[in-house]
């Protein structure tokens, strides 16, 4: 079985640092991943190059079954091939309700055309209900984002990912600033998602990375230092030694 998502010899420096090197990573679909790594082990500059943000210096970052080459493409024509990427500060239109909110991000033809006469259809509104439960915010659908909490915001932010259908969702950061009820919550959400889809998880928090229960790559100075199981990795003496003997 071929990954969904392959990087294979990315460098990327930047003022003769280099933030990215030699990189190699794959994750297939559907899968759970989780990524950690000290300050500055390229964790962000990864999720850049993946989205088209950052053009690497060499190398390939291939996509889906024609293994297509995502090197010089727009961040536009990449999330439109299915890569979908969540920040670490939510981005969401405050002034409008959740089920506005929801009901913007659906995977909709986006020609002018069909934007003008875009018609509330049967089948929206009940991808919306469904994204609602999925995320936790069913009775908070007719509130406006703004008043939502910090991790509800969150979780909407993860629903309007949703509602675009990605093959590969990328979340930065997800735990942060939560209630330890609002963390749980966050991990069966993205735990839900990744039976369907590539997830992968940028996180500082191990507890939280315990829970999720899956697969973890350490980077460290843009490299892959190891992977594989939370516990197989902590033990390894090259990532206690990246962690604990700074």
């Amino acid at each position: 079985m071929s990954a969904l998502l392959e990087l294979s010899g990315v460098s990327v420096s930047f003022d003769g640092f280099k933030a990215i090197n030699n990189l190699a990573f794959q994750i297939n679909e559907p899968e759970l991943r989780a990524i950690i790594g000290p300050n500055g082990a390229g964790k962000t500059t990864f999720m850049d190059i993946v989205t088209g943000k950052t053009k690497p210096d060499e190398g390939r970052v291939l996509w889906g079954e024609k293994s297509i080459n995502l090197i010089g493409r727009s961040e536009s024509h990449i999330a439109r091939a299915g890569i979908g990427r969540k920040f670490q500060k939510p981005t969401v239109f405050e002034e409008q309700t959740v089920r506005e909110n929801l009901a913007m991000a659906l995977k909709n033809p986006r020609g002018p055309f069909e934007v003008l006469f875009y018609r509330k259809t049967q089948n929206g509104s009940d991808r919306i209900e469904a994204i609602a439960e999925q995320t936790n915010l069913t009775e908070q659908l007719t509130r406006k984002a703004g008043e939502l909490s910090h991790g509800q915001k969150q979780w909407l932010e993860i629903g309007m990912l949703l509602a675009q259908e990605p093959r590969l969702l990328l979340v930065d950061e997800p735990a942060a600033g939560m209630t330890p009820a609002e963390r749980e919550k966050t991990t069966e959400i993205l735990v839900e998602a990744a039976k369907t889809r590539a997830v992968v998880v940028v996180e500082h928090d191990m507890e939280f990375v315990r829970r999720l229960n899956c697969k973890v790559t350490v980077l460290h100075e843009g490299s892959v230092l190891a992977e594989g199981s939370l516990d197989h990795v902590t033990q390894n003496p090259e990532v206690i030694d990246v962690y604990l003997g700074r």
